[in-house]
């Protein structure tokens, strides 16, 4: 493909700058360098608002000493500029005698598991700005009472380097191309939104088959639709089915940070030091993998340049795996699962997920629909809050429906669901055979970074639902 030139500095302006970051006694420095162009085309009322394009280009440099770690930022990606921040950085962290020399370089290998084939810098305006169209006219077509149809398409190609003291020197380069579709019913009195948001990692080849644009639109205004009309939902502790795909937004926020090792190297997790512990149902195992082809939250190696890996977080009930970066695994004694995640240059890297899911289990979909006499089906999950340290956590359903005898009946809105993550994951006791991924971006003490979510239906056996 033909994106505009990429020029890293050279191994040994790299080495001199990595050597400048060790002067004043560190044990390990890392220069992370990125050149990335993103563009964004935004739909609103059947108009196209606007179309953006940046051109971003700097590198951080990190310097550790123990545990203690500075992180400079820099857009000069110049000698200068880059010897500058390595000072800066070198001063900030340590006093002292240099006691290390970066180490030759040895470039690492591997196989790109998540190929562009039709790059985003290769496509036009006008070719993104008909697929918003199309996006426009499939949801308003859903009904009358599409009162607004917003939609946007936002691309991002990366080039990145990263090289430390220990002679890592990694290039690679990651695109991503993402839709959101948010579609708006009004009957005049009321609101009710619906959204969908596919993306992969991957380039606008997405479009000529795995994500159908249309289908995406109208899903989000039936979403909109339903919820217009339904009513209130009634409170109470109560049975709950979550369906899959973005229903594991749950476990990425409710536990998912509880097992990034940001949270459990500090001791502010939950989970930390219950490693070989049973923390779930028995038909509970959780998998972060940053390896699934194409996924939007995938990568070929994370920002620290350790090739990213498929982590089991919990295998049957007992958690068995942590999700870990460099650093964390230096406090924790453990080895990186390939987890460290930033934003860009502007961030220090940190544990984060990447595609986090619940695997599939034993039982059928209908079979956990029939299992409750009265509870809640949540077809969709809506954003919420958690505490990582209590697990305490509060989630909207943006699509519900009552469960009466063993069956799905009638629509509600107004729900969520409230509990600690410590105790949601013992109580799920059925989970489905259809894994299904959605895509969010998260955000955290690195900056926003994609991540999908995923699970099969499951069952909560009881759990507080807030409603009227």
């Amino acid at each position: 493909m033909s994106d505009r030139r990429f020029q890293p500095p050279s191994p040994a302006l790299v080495e001199e700058v990595l050597a400048a970051a060790c002067s004043q006694g560190a044990d390990f420095a890392e220069l992370f360098w990125e050149d990335t162009h993103t563009h964004s085309v935004n739909l609103i009322d059947q108009k196209i608002e606007n179309a953006l394009r940046n051109h971003i280009r700097g590198a951080g440099i990190r310097v550790v000493k123990g545990l203690r770690s500075t992180y400079v930022s820099t857009a000069d990606v110049g000698r200068e500029g880059l010897l500058k921040a390595a000072r800066e950085a070198a001063a900030a962290c340590c006093d002292g005698p240099a006691l290390v020399r970066p180490q030759p370089f040895v470039p690492l290998s591997f196989d790109d598991l998540h190929p562009c084939r039709l790059s985003p810098t290769e496509v036009q305006t006008a070719e993104k700005a008909a697929l918003l169209h199309l996006a426009d006219r499939a949801a308003r077509s859903c009904g009358e009472e599409i009162a607004q149809v917003s939609a946007t398409l936002a691309d991002r190609v990366q080039r990145v380097l990263i090289a430390n003291t220990e002679g890592l020197w990694a290039e690679d380069r990651r695109a991503r191309t993402r839709m959101g579709i948010s579609a708006v019913a009004s009957d005049g009195a009321q609101n009710q939104t619906g959204f969908e948001g596919p993306g992969r990692s991957a380039g606008y080849e997405i479009f000529a088959g795995e994500v159908d644009v249309e289908a995406a639109a109208r899903e989000a205004a039936r979403t909109a639709l339903t919820m217009l009309h339904a009513p209130e939902c009634p409170g109470g502790r109560m049975p709950v089915a979550i369906e899959n795909g973005f229903g594991g937004v749950l476990f990425h926020e409710a536990c998912g940070h509880s097992l990034e090792s940001e949270a459990v190297g500090r001791g502010n997790s939950e989970f930390a030091g219950r490693l070989g512990e049973k923390i779930a149902g028995e038909k509970v195992t959780a998998i972060d993998d940053g390896t699934l082809p194409g996924a939007w939250g995938s990568t070929n190696i994370d920002d620290e340049g350790h090739p990213t890996q498929r982590t089991v977080l919990i295998e049957n009930g007992i958690l068995k795996s942590y999700m870990v970066d460099w650093l964390g695994g230096r406090r924790m004694g453990l080895p990186s699962t390939g987890s460290g995640r930033r934003e860009s240059y502007r961030y220090a890297p940190v544990s984060r997920m990447r595609n986090t899911f619940i695997a599939p289990g034993p039982d059928e979909n209908e079979a956990i629909i029939r299992s409750m006499d009265k509870g809640l089906y949540c077809k969709k999950m809506g954003g919420g809050s958690v505490n990582p340290v209590t697990g305490e956590f509060n989630f909207a359903v943006s699509e519900g429906y009552l469960v009466e005898h063993g069956e799905i009946t009638t629509p509600v809105r107004g729900a969520s669901l409230i509990g600690t993550g410590s105790q949601v994951l013992l109580d799920i006791d059925m989970v489905g055979k259809d894994l299904a991924h959605g895509q969010g971006m998260c955000g955290a003490a690195s900056g926003s970074v994609p991540t999908n979510v995923g699970q099969p239906l499951i069952r909560v056996r009881e759990i507080t639902v807030g409603g009227k």
